[in-house]
């Protein structure tokens, strides 16, 4: 199937395929290395760099470089499709157009795009196949999950999660399983909480040398997912102690998934009742959030105002509350 068709198929049928395309082997390039094939390394040192200036341009430029690393995204699909090109070409722009996707899936993720997202995730899968790089697969195909989880599909995030090779990128597959398995309309807490073990268990085993799409798995991942799932399952001592955890953590670089952990703890803090620690949290959530071009980060604690609005005299509420409505 062409790249393009690839990415024009619906989300029903790309989630289904993307199992398959995680376990097939991975089939030669079309006319790699055949006579009169091109070397093309510097035109991929070209598009490279190109990529990597836009991508550094951080999330307060979104809005120009999303458009032009599509572009960019269809300029490397043009050599794959034709297949003239040495092997190791074909490798590395295979290895650009899967970053390419996975960097716009995020994004499209980010804004609610989540039919864009998809798609994106599965050209990734594709290009990722096609390296037989199976641990950036099972990643991949546990993006989707992540998404699906967070859209409340849970059973379809749970048949996405698949076994990987490295034990970060299993670590992060069992922290994601533990995830939906808990919020799922009918729990499955002891499934859960063997996923959570099992996710410590691989992580702690990981060492430094790790997948470059994993290398920002942490103890703070570990620790506010891990809360987070006991929140969901009712155990809201020890997850308000994980969440805490889990931000304080965090490097100073990662404020976009900082955001998400205070809407998190957030949450915690609200089930407990400390209602001005749970204000102050989903204030500096959403002022994160804002800050860092993260639209999900926003949804998640503009979710938490009906909660609030029952203490809405409270100073630290009425600033919360009026922050969101700003």
């Amino acid at each position: 199937m062409q790249r393009r068709a690839f990415l024009s198929v619906s989300t029903i049928a790309l989630t289904g395929l993307a199992a398959h395309w995680a376990a097939a082997d991975p089939a030669a390039p079309a006319l790699a290395g055949t006579a009169g094939a091109q070397d093309g390394g510097d035109f991929v040192d070209l598009l490279g760099a190109s990529v990597d200036r836009l991508t550094a341009a951080g999330p307060a430029h979104e809005q120009h470089t999303n458009g032009l690393l599509t572009a960019h995204l269809d300029t490397v699909t043009d050599p794959l499709d034709t297949g003239h090109h040495r092997r190791d070409a074909f490798q590395r722009l295979h290895s650009l157009a899967a970053d390419l996707a996975h960097t716009l899936a995020w994004r499209h993720f980010d804004h609610g795009h989540y039919f864009l997202a998809a798609r994106h995730w599965i050209a990734a899968l594709h290009n990722t196949h096609a390296l037989g790089d199976t641990d950036r697969a099972a990643g991949i195909l546990s993006d989707l999950a992540y998404q699906a989880a967070w859209r409340s599909d849970h059973t379809l995030a749970q048949d996405l999660l698949t076994r990987a090779h490295h034990p970060a990128a299993r670590s992060l597959l069992h922290l994601r399983l533990a995830r939906s398995l808990a919020a799922a309309p009918t729990p499955a807490p002891q499934a859960a909480r063997c996923a959570l073990n099992a996710a410590e268990h691989d992580l702690h085993r990981a060492g430094s040398d790790r997948p470059s799409w994993c290398t920002w798995m942490s103890e703070a991942d570990l620790a506010v997912d891990t809360g987070q799932t006991l929140l969901d399952l009712g155990d809201t001592r020890p997850a308000h102690q994980l969440l805490t955890q889990g931000e304080h953590l965090l490097p100073a670089a990662r404020d976009k998934t900082r955001g998400i952990f205070l809407a998190y703890q957030a949450a915690s803090h609200l089930t407990h009742h400390d209602i001005e620690l749970a204000a102050h949290a989903a204030a500096h959530a959403l002022e994160l959030g804002r800050r860092t071009h993260a639209p999900g980060c926003e949804q998640l604690a503009q979710r938490l105002i009906p909660a609030f609005r029952p203490y809405a005299r409270q100073h630290t509420v009425a600033h919360f509350l009026h922050l969101a409505s700003v």
